[in-house]
């Protein structure tokens, strides 16, 4: 949408957005204004800095100390704000801009009811998105104050959002997609001292700890990244923060550490830039056996600390968790197995340990959400004068829905004839979506079918246990891991093999109900029988299932609507879809 936009104002061509509410549409104004103050912000600081006395005499010659030349300056839009107490904020009261605004851009401050700057006297560095609008800005303190922090940040509003951002991405982006690479330092002057050496690939965290947002920003022009941090000890922590949300995000991440209590602005500036690259390229450290080393040395000879490295390495392997990292993910459990001096098949064990209590985790979360749906079909119930049990049968449970999920993964590739796969007949049968309410069993449905066209050698058991998405993999392991056993009493009265059909549809359709209602609900859908092979009799049966709960549930809701008032012709398409209904069920 960011692009629509962006190419529509370009070339001058108006766009009208729709669906959009009244609080989208106040928000969408304000993000506006925020853009529009904060370009004026960037050009009043730019031309403090280079037309002003003040600006050149201070602002000006901190950069220039700091070895960054004019056109580099000019590059990132570097700034200066004055001491002078309000000379941003009567500069732009002048020009009409709105007062809540300012104070929200962070820009102008309200100190003891008077409006007044609060980067002054500080040099500025504009933080642009990835389309290279102004966001936000940094402001670093000149003079030495030990009360003052030394950087000022934008305060969080609807278009800077510190978690989303990562500084220098938008003149990184192209390189990192050329290099394949991406450097992530921790602090402004570090990204335009490299951008300065010709090493564009380049971004910052801002100091802080990464970010899933962030990490999925560097996602999208690569999968490998390289964080070159300082080498003493807080460098080091600070690197290992991000390490498991990197992993999990699927990215090959690197460490380097700069010697001699350097940064990578004062190393580049030291070495030069081809030094740097080849120090770069020639101390890349895997972040995985980084970690490893460090936490052993702390370790020392301490056991109980030792058994708590083997635990955190475990924890840390398990988050690569994509299909496509799986060689990975074995290969880092042999080295660490290696190096630890420990059993494989232990540290595997303790690996699978942690993915399924992530798993469980995210499992118990379910509970509140079907608790909203009991109580909702509990209402629904009581306006019909049908008890909440048969709406909850009808229009809650899911069972033959996991079990036709649970098919497909376990024997989607198996042949159902000469001409097609199980997958294949399962597709063909379901030609109504309408018949999957569960949206994770219907996406997972649609994605093996996807894949089927596409990747057909690709499509098994692990490449949904392992899916970038955790709630599908949480799903793929709820379905193959967690065995349901068919009951006798299942066997006995409801078996196709034993007349399902004959005994049980004998019944009126109001009887049908009450037995829906009063029979165990596990017995009545529990058709599970997991590790056990799928005839093509079961897999059909299943299919049929599903089938006939679409079916009931439609019975149900077009008896319900019969008992409202209509006119003749109505109720005469009313009684004529009920009777097709029956025969159909």
């Amino acid at each position: 949408m960011e692009a629509l936009k962006w190419l529509a104002n370009k070339y001058g061509i108006e766009i009208e957005e729709i669906f959009q509410t009244d609080e989208q549409k106040q928000t969408q104004l304000a993000a506006d204004s925020l853009f529009i103050i904060n370009a004026f912000a960037q050009q009043f600081f730019s031309t403090q800095l280079f037309e002003t006395e003040e600006g050149q005499d201070i602002g000006l010659a901190y950069f220039k100390e700091r070895g960054f030349r004019e056109d580099i300056i000019k590059k990132f839009q570097l700034g200066y704000s004055p001491e002078q107490r309000d000379a941003f904020t009567k500069e732009a009261i002048a020009k009409q801009y709105n007062t809540d605004l300012l104070l929200k851009t962070g820009l102008v401050a309200n100190r003891n009811d008077q409006l007044m700057d609060n980067y002054r006297g500080r040099v500025i560095f504009p933080i642009h998105n990835h389309s290279g609008k102004v966001l936000g800005f940094g402001a670093r303190i000149l003079k030495s104050n030990d009360k003052a922090p030394k950087y000022i940040n934008t305060p969080e509003n609807e278009i800077y959002v510190k978690s989303k951002l990562l500084y220098g991405s938008y003149f990184a982006r192209q390189a990192i997609d050329k290099a394949d690479e991406c450097l992530l330092v921790e602090g402004y002057t570090d990204v335009v001292s490299l951008h300065q050496a010709g090493i564009e690939n380049v971004v910052a965290s801002g100091g802080t700890s990464l970010t899933p947002d962030q990490l999925r920003l560097i996602r999208k022009y690569s999968n490998n990244l390289t964080i070159i941090y300082d080498g003493d000890s807080a460098g080091v922590k600070a690197a290992l923060r991000g390490l498991d949300l990197a992993l999990e995000e699927g990215l090959n991440v690197k460490l380097v550490l700069i010697p001699d209590k350097e940064d990578p602005d004062s190393y580049v500036n030291k070495v030069g830039a081809s030094a740097f690259t080849e120090f770069i390229q020639r101390n890349k450290k895997d972040f995985i056996l980084f970690q490893l080393e460090v936490a052993l040395k702390d370790a020392g000879n301490d056991s109980v600390k030792k058994s708590e490295v083997v635990n955190r390495m475990a924890e840390t392997i398990s988050k690569i968790n994509k299909v496509e990292d799986f060689t990975k993910q074995q290969d880092y459990i042999k080295q660490c197995s290696e190096i630890l001096k420990i059993e494989e098949s232990g540290l595997h064990a303790l690996v699978n340990k942690f993915i399924r209590d992530k798993i469980t985790v995210q499992e118990r979360k379910q509970p509140f959400e079907d608790a909203k749906q009991l109580e909702e079909n509990a209402k629904r119930a009581e306006e019909s004068g049908y008890d909440d049990a048969t709406f909850n049968l009808l229009f809650k449970d899911d069972l033959q829905e996991r079990e036709v999920a649970r098919i497909l993964l376990e024997y989607g590739k198996n042949n159902w004839d000469e001409e097609r796969l199980v997958a294949e007949f399962i597709f063909d049968e379901m030609v109504d979506e309408s018949l999957i309410d569960n949206k994770e069993v219907l996406q997972l449905i649609q994605l093996f079918k996807d894949q089927l066209l596409r990747n057909p050698e690709l499509v098994n058991r692990n490449y949904f246990v392992y899916h970038a998405d955790p709630k599908m993999s949480a799903l793929a392991v709820s379905l193959l891991n967690f065995p349901f056993e068919e009951s006798d009493h299942w066997k006995k009265e409801y078996s196709q093999s034993t007349g399902y059909q004959k005994s049980l549809f004998k019944q009126s359709y109001e009887d049908f109900i009450k037995t829906l209602a009063k029979d165990n609900e596990s017995q009545l859908m529990g058709f599970l029988k997991m590790g056990e092979d799928k005839s093509n009799e079961g897999v059909e049966s299943a299919m049929n299932y599903l089938k006939l709960r679409k079916v009931k549930r439609m019975l149900l809701e077009n008896q319900l609507d019969l008992e409202k008032p209509h006119t003749e012709e109505e109720f005469g398409m009313l009684h004529q879809t009920h009777e097709h209904l029956k025969k159909w069920r």
